[in-house]
């Protein structure tokens, strides 16, 4: 399965490192739900304070790590197959003598700097990321959300390359100008707890973004654990994304009881996807899911579509191909779990 927009798979030859995995889950950021209105080149979705902007070429030198929001808007308006038409335009220049040729960046504009780097990424040629992470903190402030970032920043949250994925947050964060910093994280907070629907569910995406760059981690997992309860399904569609972008362990515990307990098939499904292939888990978190996947393909109080969605999240978290029958699958593990972890 490939990147989706709006709902629908994007035919043609895609880049390796955005194809997803054989699987009946929905990829990394599927986003028909979101509101109408909601386009590309609309800008986020609220005016973020001047305060919270780090100007541009601030703190030259220092570790370069980003989190925005973005991606919300591109899947609706731009073709992947854009990131891949670019991407072999310049490809080329760069493979032979990587080091030397990224010199020439230094004579771009930020914004084509941003857009090539990131080609480069999601390409996975080497040193790109490295690239992204030296220069991001003096593109705040520099580059623009546009058709072309969005398309780029989709690519790469559904590589499967977690440094990729991390490009790509990185890239949103300064086309965005939300500076990562305690002041970002509590206009978030406090933007999670807004009654605009919109306002709410940009600042959940984004929390997770944040935490996945070690701002106020174990705080925003609290905060999006508890938008888990929420009465509306969107909102807890939208906590179980961030948690997913968060990846943190302790994240794990609130999905798996989510998707055992949550109401909604779509609520249920994205968590399946957090746990397996979207977000930012490690294999490693992702194989801590497992005992509790096992004990759900069979739990007579779940429905059918659910432990449809256990034995699929088992089938990707493991890379196994077995009947969907429980007991095959206990066995299995009981053989093997000595190696998984």
């Amino acid at each position: 399965m490939e990147v989706t927009q709006a709902g629908s798979v994007v035919q043609g030859a895609q880049p390796e490192s955005v194809r997803m995995a054989d699987s009946d889950l929905q990829p990394t950021l599927n986003f028909a739900a979101l509101p109408r209105g909601w386009e590309v080149g609309a800008g986020v979705p609220i005016s973020i304070p001047a305060s919270l902007r780090q100007p541009a070429h601030a703190n030259r030198f220092a570790p370069a790590f980003a989190v925005a929001f973005g991606v919300l808007f591109a899947i609706f308006a731009v073709n992947i197959g854009t990131a891949h038409a670019a991407w072999s335009r310049v490809a080329n220049l760069f493979s032979a003598r990587p080091g030397e040729n990224f010199l020439l960046f230094d004579r771009m504009e930020p914004q084509k700097q941003a857009e090539t780097l990131l080609e480069l990424a999601v390409g996975r040629s080497e040193g790109a990321a490295d690239q992204i992470s030296a220069r991001v903190e003096n593109w705040q402030g520099s580059i623009k959300w546009d058709s072309q970032i969005a398309t780029l920043t989709t690519a790469a949250l559904n590589s499967s390359d977690l440094r990729v994925r991390e490009s790509g947050i990185e890239v949103e964060l300064a086309a965005y100008g939300l500076a990562k910093n305690s002041a970002s994280l509590d206009y978030l907070l406090n933007t999670a707890a807004s009654r605009n629907h919109e306002k709410k569910i940009w600042a959940l995406w984004a929390l997770g973004l944040m935490a996945n760059r070690g701002v106020g981690t174990d705080r925003v997992a609290q905060v999006l654990t508890a938008h888990l309860k929420d009465s509306n399904e969107d909102s807890r569609r939208w906590a179980v994304e961030g948690l997913a972008l968060a990846g943190s362990a302790q994240t794990i515990e609130p999905l798996l009881q989510t998707m055992h307990d949550d109401p909604s098939p779509n609520v249920r499904e994205r968590v399946a996807c957090a746990l397996t292939e979207c977000g930012m888990f490690t294999r490693e978190q992702r194989l801590t899911a497992v005992p509790q996947l096992l004990n759900d393909t069979d739990d007579p109080s779940l429905d059918a579509q659910t432990h449809a969605l256990a034995f699929q999240a088992l089938a990707d978290i493991t890379r196994q191909r077995m009947p969907n029958d429980s007991e095959v699958w206990r066995s299995w593990y009981d053989s093997t779990k000595g190696d998984l972890f």
